[in-house]
């Protein structure tokens, strides 16, 4: 699947529920659901910065240059959050992953119902990931 299927595909689920305590138990299921990243993995240099849970994040580039990302926190809403952008950007290739647009956040509503330090996290979740996949396209140009 594309991106942009995926993210039509997490838009749909989300449109059956009404109630954003429904959504918020939606994306907790989603967290619960996430593997646990080895321990070797939860290092300093995979900690995303800007978040105020603690959030761990590798990237590795596959050989048909497909990015396969990894990921893991330790607050349960921000791990649904993980699992989400996981979802929707892992095993991607690195060229499509630099040019989304995830409008599936807009969509669902989650950036109205994060609270500010939560949307900053988002945010440099989604930029180290883009970056990741940037340092990819570059290093194959």
């Amino acid at each position: 699947m594309t991106i942009n299927q995926i993210q039509d595909e997490i838009i749909e689920e989300f449109s059956a529920l009404d109630d954003w305590m429904d959504r918020y138990a939606l994306i907790i299921e989603m967290g619960n659901a996430l593997p646990p990243m080895r321990a070797e993995d939860k290092t300093p240099q995979n900690i995303i910065e800007g978040c105020q849970s603690r959030v761990w994040i590798t990237a590795q580039l596959l050989p048909d240059g497909r990015v396969h990302f990894e990921g893991e926190s330790d607050a349960i809403i921000v791990r649904g959050i993980v699992s989400l952008l996981l979802r929707v950007l892992g095993d991607q290739p690195a060229s499509d992953i630099v040019a989304a647009d995830l409008y599936f956040i807009r969509e669902i509503g989650l950036s109205d119902h994060l609270s500010p330090t939560r949307s900053n996290g988002l945010v440099s979740m989604l930029r180290q990931m883009k970056l990741f996949a940037a340092a990819f396209v570059a290093q194959s140009s």
